[in-house]
């Protein structure tokens, strides 16, 4: 099979960016801090840094190195590299992943759009208003919200229609850069509050007592989930990376991004938090999930002094974040139609927009007219998120590190990530690595998985 000349991204600082901004997203916005503040805080973070280093840098390590060495979409990619196995079949579930979590992602934000809007109208101007009537009211009307999810959903496409540089890597650089200064503003401000230290001591004070064999589990997923693992984002932008990219600097440049941009994300929501329930007398409240977005901060934005301007940033770098994430799960999708099915790339963006808005917009209904069709239990939204988030992407990344560790023969796998020896890595740290996705990194996903089943 010939190889056909791909489009790769322009610059190193390019590429890094678009796959930091596939990692950064609303979960890091709104899942990191809910996590954080429902499995203590400081001692999460800990857990969770170490998590990262140990299993998740290696795993991420293993799809950039089959994405790069592929040089194709996730199907075609493990068929290149296992001709004629079952194995492109990891590829599939990818590309179902990221259509499945591209269409409810949309959903939200969708509802990252409307709260921007209303931001710039002063909406969040009243203390004594009902922000969680507004919310419900808002994602159970059946066309709002609806409307939005299309919006959303169409600013996306319309960055894809450009292509690997012209769209994805230029404004990647512009939007996460934005992203960066506007939630490091917000942060500012929040820190600034009465009371926000209390946030800051929570957050960066372990308690040690907090640490237990649930809080590592967390940890690890939330690590996990937060890099994306699984759904082929980073498999298909490593398709497009040129030979002579450092596979481990690069994956570490981009969890240190992630990481960082979380707990950023932190510090401009806890202390505000803090601060609200400080000059009002009660206990902070900061498990509240996705609450804590688009209840709890509208709230702490009508209480805060310039609390109007913040909202404005705020719900800025939530769109952005929720855009850079979304661009990479629709790549995955438009690859696999460009290369299987022979399609433009124009045509393939708009089968794609089809068929996550028609997907998106169950998942949009269920919270109104469909509220009450359920899926083993599920609403159609949660079942989406349930079975991508909890089933696909650990099956996808178990499968991931057992291809790479063993099908893949270990000489090709060295050969690869020193870039067939032109990199001066220490064998050591070469052998070390190959044997935590080997050995460790299946073990520790299972360990993720199992744990959905049985906590």
């Amino acid at each position: 099979m010939t190889h056909k000349p791909r489009e790769t991204f322009g610059s190193r600082m390019g590429m890094l960016l678009a796959m930091a901004g596939s990692s950064i997203g609303l979960g890091n916005i709104w899942r990191f801090p809910y996590m954080m503040g429902k499995n203590g805080g400081a001692a999460f973070i800990l857990m969770y840094v170490i998590m990262l280093v140990v299993l998740c840098l290696p795993v991420m390590v293993s799809e950039y190195l089959i994405g790069r060495r592929g040089e194709s979409n996730p199907f075609s990619c493990f068929d290149r590299l296992a001709p004629g196995s079952k194995w492109r079949w990891i590829g599939f579930l990818a590309v179902l992943a990221s259509a499945f979590i591209l269409s409810f992602y949309c959903v939200v934000g969708g509802w990252s759009v409307k709260y921007l809007a209303d931001s710039c109208i002063l909406a969040f101007s009243d203390a004594q208003g009902d922000y969680a009537l507004s919310f419900g009211t808002f994602i159970s009307n059946p066309w709002k919200p609806l409307v939005y999810t299309l919006i959303f959903l169409g600013l996306t496409g319309a960055i894809i229609v450009f292509g690997v540089r012209k769209g994805i890597e230029r404004m990647s650089k512009v939007m996460i850069t934005m992203l960066f200064i506007i939630i490091v503003m917000v942060v500012i401000r929040s820190l600034t509050l009465p009371g926000a230290m209390e946030g800051v001591k929570y957050m960066f004070v372990p308690d040690f007592s907090k640490i237990a064999a649930d809080t590592c589990i967390a940890a690890m997923g939330q690590a996990f989930f937060s890099l994306s693992i699984g759904c082929g984002t980073i498999l298909t932008y490593a398709s497009y990376v040129k030979k002579e990219e450092n596979i481990l600097a690069s994956s570490a440049w981009i969890s240190f991004f992630d990481t960082m941009f979380a707990i950023i994300a932190g510090l401009a929501i806890i202390p505000a938090v803090y601060s609200i329930a400080y000059m009002n007398g009660v206990e902070p409240d900061v498990s509240a999930g996705p609450g804590l977005v688009f209840i709890t901060l509208p709230g702490v934005f009508s209480q805060m002094p310039l609390g109007n301007v913040a909202a404005i940033l705020f719900f800025l770098a939530l769109l952005l974040a929720a855009v850079t994430s979304a661009i990479s799960l629709m790549e995955v999708v438009v690859a696999f139609i460009i290369e299987e099915m022979r399609r433009s790339r124009k045509k393939a963006v708009a089968l794609c927009f089809v068929i996550c808005g028609v997907v998106g917009a169950f998942c949009s209904l269920s919270f109104g007219p469909l509220a009450g069709f359920k899926l083993f239990g599920l609403s159609l939204f949660d079942f989406f998120d349930y079975i991508t988030s909890n089933i696909m992407m650990p099956i996808g990344g178990l499968l991931l590190a057992v291809f790479a560790g063993w099908r893949l023969r270990r000489a090709n796998f060295l050969d690869e990530f020193t870039n067939s020896g032109k990199l001066r890595i220490p064998r050591w740290i070469s052998l070390t690595l190959y044997y935590l996705v080997k050995l460790v990194a299946p073990i520790g996903i299972l360990l993720i998985f199992l744990n959905t089943f049985f906590s």
